[in-house]
Order: structure tokens, then C-alpha cells, then sequence
């Protein structure tokens, strides 16, 4: 849950501390990440806070890290660090498929997942279905990094449920991409992290040598075993070839997981990811190339052993949630 306090410091009443210097009001973001552990940093302000039908949001200018995006108590994007995130949901899967043209993105609405993807020269239709339009309509007013992918004509925005709209839908595509909210307890997503909808709704979808890559949660030493370790052990159920991949991202305060699968081999090499770098993208990744997809996908010997191991498959009888119960609250501290 994120909370957000203001205060004024400790006073000795005339507008001065102990040691003679000004005290100024200074408000925080603070995330309870998990029992006993809180992350928190510095606001400018805050530009935004309201409710939609289905979650909490909020805009802060944030001192490190410039605007954030919060959903549900959540941070889920930050104006600093976000492009290690959407690089690495986006591009090991494209560039691994042959010839991406066809892609569906599940949630997105922030709109830099759609951002990344448009960059792919080969890319022809992205359709971006998104259960929230209060999301996508205040992303759209207030980050004007991806206003350009909200206008591309190749994007093809739908307000709806994405399992709903896949299962609706008679299209196949190269790559689906899930850019979902984390599966939190009481949430609207836990159910499109399931083995029946990746077996029942998402792979019927995918074109042959078709891919789906998906974020996946906290990917550390200790938080993996929340979701990561789960959610990579169901889709080895479901398709042939799973690759689990991480990076740090330092608004998360934590490393960060994606898994992307398929039924073809996934099996470039860093040479071959940064020849088709060079082909396909317009413009330079500023995080991923071939050496950091290598990198990112060797993961360290105690998570690779958790996974080895693990034998929980997500259902929505038997989900896992990531620590949080998905309400933002504001208190002020005198």
C-alpha cells in the first residue's frame, strides 16, 4: 500500500531545529513492500490523486525520480527508470520472432509498452486492450513522452477485459504481450496470471512460432518466491520453450521479472539480438542490447535452483499475491 505524508520536521518553535537550521515542509511516498520493510522517497508534489471503477491513481512528481504513475498503492512506473522496464517487456520477444507485424498488448495503458513496440519497423497493428479508460485518458493528458503512440494509426486502442476481447476476438498474432498490473489480492488481474487462461485463451491466439512474454513481479533473491517463481512453473506447463529474464529497476527497490515463451526455440544469440537491433529499431535502446539480454536472462544460482524446484501452478483457486492488499490511502503528519 502506498501512503503519503507531509511534515514539517522536528521545530524548536521559531521555524528552526536544534542546530540552528530551517526547517522546510517536506512530503514522502511511502510503500510498504513487505512486512517490516518500507520504501519511501521525496515528493515535489502532488500532481494527482482520484479513483476509477476499478483503482486507485496517483501522479506524483517525485524528487528522485521524477513523475510516477500509482495504481492501486502501487508504484507502477517511473519517469526516470520506466524505459528499463518497457525495453525489456518489449524487445527480447520481438526481436526473437522472425517478423513481428501483428501484436496484442494486454493492459498497457500507460501507453510505453505501445511506445516501443511501434518503434519495430516490421510492426503493422497494435492492438492495446486496457480495462480502465480513466487510465488510458489521464496517461494520455499527463505523459507526454508516449502521446506520439497514442496517435500512430497503427495503434488500435480497446477499453475492455483482455481475456474477454482475446477470447471475442478471430485474429492470430506474432506476439502477445501481458503488461498487466501485479496479481494483488482483491485486484482485477490475478486472473490473467492463471494455467487456464494462458492454456485456453492465450495460446490459441498466438500465430505458429507465435511468442508471449509477460512481466511477471518481483524477481530477487528473497521476493521471487512471491509470484516470479510460480507464474514461470505455470507457463512450463503450457509451452515448450520458457525463458525467465530480470533486471534491476531502482524505483522498484528491486529486481524485476519477465518470462517469455513460446513453442518455436528462442535461441539467439547476443550478436544475432543486436544485428536485429540494428535492422528493425528505429532509434537506440537506452538499457537493452544483446550482452544485457544475456546477462538478464542468467539468472543467479539460488533463484535458478527456486525455479528448478518449484511445483505451484497458478489458479485462481490457488493464486499467489505479491505483498499489498491494493488501496492507496493519504494521511498528513502534524
Amino acid at each position: 500500500m502506498g501512503d503519503i505524508s507531509c511534515s514539517n520536521g522536528i521545530s524548536n518553535g521559531n521555524g528552526f531545529n536544534g542546530n540552528g537550521h530551517a526547517q522546510r515542509k517536506s512530503c514522502w511516498y511511502e510503500e510498504e513492500i513487505e512486512e517490516n520493510l518500507r520504501w519511501c522517497f521525496a515528493l515535489n508534489s502532488i500532481l494527482h490523486t482520484g479513483a476509477t471503477p476499478y483503482q486507485d491513481i496517483q501522479l506524483l512528481d517525485t524528487k528522485p525520480f521524477g513523475k510516477a504513475l500509482v495504481i492501486d498503492g502501487k508504484l507502477q512506473s517511473a519517469e526516470i527508470d520506466e524505459f528499463i522496464y518497457h525495453e525489456s517487456l518489449v524487445h527480447p520477444a520481438l526481436l526473437h520472432h522472425p517478423n513481428p507485424k501483428n501484436i496484442f498488448i494486454m493492459g498497457g495503458g500507460e501507453g510505453s509498452t505501445a511506445r516501443e513496440l511501434l518503434r519495430h519497423k516490421t510492426v503493422e497493428n497494435v492492438a492495446m486492450c486496457d480495462i480502465d479508460e480513466e487510465v488510458v485518458e489521464f496517461c494520455k493528458s499527463y505523459l507526454v513522452i508516449n502521446r506520439d503512440a497514442f496517435c500512430d494509426p497503427r495503434l488500435d486502442l480497446v477499453i475492455n477485459d483482455a481475456r474477454a476481447e482475446l477470447e471475442r476476438r478471430e485474429e492470430l498474432y506474432d506476439v502477445i504481450i501481458g503488461d498487466l498490473a501485479d496479481p494483488i489480492e482483491g485486484g482485477p488481474c490475478y486472473q490473467l496470471y492463471t494455467k487456464s487462461f494462458y492454456e485456453s485463451t492465450v495460446k490459441p491466439r498466438l500465430n505458429q512460432g507465435g511468442i508471449f512474454v509477460t512481466q511477471a513481479g518481483p524477481a530477487g533473491v528473497f521476493s521471487h518466491a512471491e509470484v516470479f517463481s510460480c507464474i514461470y512453473n505455470t507457463l512450463r506447463q503450457v509451452f515448450k520453450y520458457v525463458v525467465p529474464y530480470s533486471a534491476h529497476i531502482p524505483s522498484y527497490a528491486d529486481i524485476w521479472g519477465w518470462i517469455m515463451v513460446s513453442d518455436s526455440p528462442l535461441i539467439l544469440n547476443a550478436d544475432e539480438l543486436d544485428l536485429r537491433m540494428k535492422q528493425r529499431i528505429k532509434g537506440e535502446n537506452r538499457y537493452l542490447d544483446g550482452q544485457t539480454f544475456t546477462s538478464a536472462s542468467t539468472l543467479s544460482k539460488a533463484v535458478r535452483k527456486s525455479l528448478d524446484n518449484e511445483t505451484h501452478v497458478y489458479t485462481e483457486e490457488n493464486a499467489r499475491f505479491i505483498y499489498g492488499h491494493g488501496t492507496a490511502q493519504k494521511h498528513n503528519q502534524p
